[in-house]
């Protein structure tokens, strides 16, 4: 028990001291929006849970929120100006927040990375792969079809749902 809480402390403490970028210009993004991504996360080699993740415009800002899959919202976020902000009465969430800027990050289109992000955050591998310092790979299946892997040995499948895949 001891270590399980002290793992927790350790996470929650890298977790702080190294934020995913975002990026400069955060409009450019590969799927159509409002979009509905379904992920599929992983920790440890099993698959624990999958959640619904949507983006949409909200004027200036993108709107992201997050459903566990009996539609419970999960959490809410509002990226504007480079940073996020609290859209509804939910509790804060550090792994939604990470989540999705690695998502944005991933559904940034190739053409669009260097105008979106600082040069030294991000690289483009040569087997397509993607990495977003400190901690993402992204591997592309297909273009809307991805995996993120983040250093603390978690995954996320992701996959972009069609208008008549919606549950």
């Amino acid at each position: 028990m001891k270590r399980l809480l002290l793992l927790g402390i350790g996470l929650l403490l890298t977790a702080c001291a190294a934020r995913t970028p975002l990026p400069l210009n955060p409009h450019a993004f590969s799927a159509p929006l409002p979009a509905t991504l379904q992920i599929q996360r992983e920790q440890g080699g099993e698959q624990q849970f999958w959640w619904l993740v949507v983006v949409q415009t909200e004027k200036a800002a993108l709107r992201w929120s997050l459903f566990d899959p009996l539609g419970v919202p999960l959490a809410r976020q509002l990226l504007q100006d480079g940073s996020w902000r609290a859209d509804g009465l939910l509790p804060p969430n550090g792994e939604a927040l990470e989540l999705f800027a690695a998502l944005l990050f991933a559904l940034t289109p190739a053409d669009n990375l260097a105008a979106s992000y600082a040069p030294d955050t991000w690289q483009l591998l040569a087997d397509g792969q993607r990495r977003l310092n400190p901690h993402w790979l992204i591997s592309y299946r297909a273009p809307l079809d991805f995996t993120l892997r983040h250093t603390q040995d978690l995954n996320y499948q992701v996959y972009v749902l069609a208008d008549q895949e919606i549950p």
